[in-house]
């Protein structure tokens, strides 16, 4: 596995002179660990041409020696990491500006930031951010291995699933499964909906029990190196029937034209309309509610989108959610998700892909 953290902390310094600034408060965790390596809940970093400088408390001191190793000067604060921060900024060299992530800061820190820092500071919004949309040959793997290992507990999950099982007993089964594969965590809470319920896009899951003629929608996820993977799969409980059949071969098509057509290049908004055209011309676009997808890594969130309003360009590299969805108040819903690392060629899937019906007919 490559140590790019070195190159990853210059990309970033070299882009603070396009904002005025010549160093960059970091305290986004997700940012400080794809920067520095270190996972812990606390810290601070300081990035700048020829500083990374990580200050953290000491319940981390052997955590982020190991983590961080070489890739940064590592603070041990055994107060507080502000004030540790503003004795760092008093002995540093006379930078002209800073900026810090605005779009991470409480108000608190974003009050006390002047007197920290004492320099003219920058609002910098989604900096690092922008940089991670693109993964590397490494982060691909550990979401592809994400992907393999949610798979793998779905697939153990589903042979134990009867009628009359509750959604919260379901989900339960499914995250151990996934803990006992090795999923360092979940990245969301895992969603199972059954009958009306599968209607609502987040449903939390229930202590409704699942019946014959329903829908059964499960969205989850797995962890791998930090890296998470986010599907959904849809299933028919016992025989469909028509109108079944017909919403979620719908959302199957309108996926699949997704697949086929993403690439590097498009806008947000044109990726989405590869789902949305066909479901709105199927005759229900009101019932697709929500975006057709997001970015996927270090966070089950993050940039880019692909949404009716997202026209940023979607960067070769990119890894995203495919997700089209159909839900019917009051009678179900279908979606159907998985996971697509984009290049100028199209898009290469990451998780299996296999979307038709499965029926529970047990």
């Amino acid at each position: 596995m490559s140590d790019r953290r070195a190159a990853r902390q210059r990309t970033v310094a070299a882009a603070l002179p396009g904002i005025g600034a010549d160093a960059l408060i970091v305290t986004h965790l997700p940012n400080i660990r794809w920067l520095t390596g270190f996972t812990g809940s606390a810290g601070v970093l300081v990035i700048s041409e020829d500083h990374a400088t990580l200050i953290t408390d000491f319940r981390y001191e052997t955590q982020a020696a190991a983590e961080v190793g070489g890739a940064a000067t590592v603070l041990i604060e055994r107060a507080n990491l502000w004030d540790r921060l503003k004795r760092w900024f008093e002995s540093t060299p006379p930078f002209s500006a800073v900026a810090y992530e605005s779009h991470a800061t409480t108000v608190r820190d974003a009050e006390r930031l002047p007197t920290v820092v004492n320099r003219a500071l920058v609002a910098a919004v989604e900096l690092v951010e922008g940089f991670r949309q693109v993964k590397d040959d490494d982060e691909v793997a550990a979401i592809v291995a994400a992907a393999a290992l949610a798979q793998e507990s779905l697939a153990e999950t589903i042979e134990t699933i009867r009628p009359g099982d509750r959604e919260i007993d379901i989900a339960a089964r499914l995250e151990s499964a996934l803990r006992h594969r090795g999923s360092q965590w979940h990245p969301f809470q895992t969603i199972v909906a059954s009958g009306p319920r599968s209607a609502l896009p987040h449903a939390r899951s229930s202590e409704k029990a699942i019946a014959r003629g329903e829908f059964l929608l499960i969205d989850f996820g797995a962890q791998v190196d930090g890296y998470c993977s986010d599907i959904t799969r849809t299933f028919a409980v016992g025989a469909p029937d028509g109108r079944q059949r017909e919403i979620y071969e719908i959302v199957r098509q309108a996926q699949a034209r997704a697949i086929a057509g993403l690439h590097s290049g498009l806008t947000g908004r044109e990726g989405d309309a590869l789902a949305r055209d066909l479901i709105a011309a199927r005759g229900h676009g009101p019932e697709f509610g929500h975006s057709l997808g997001h970015g996927l890594g270090l966070e089950v969130h993050e940039a880019p989108r692909l949404a009716v309003t997202a026209e940023a360009i979607l960067p070769a590299g990119t890894v995203v959610t495919v997700e089209p969805g159909i839900y019917l108040a009051g009678w179900g819903g279908v979606r159907i998700e998985d996971d697509v690392w984009l290049t100028p060629e199209g898009g290469t899937l990451l998780s299996d892909g296999h979307t038709e019906l499965i029926i529970l007919d047990t």
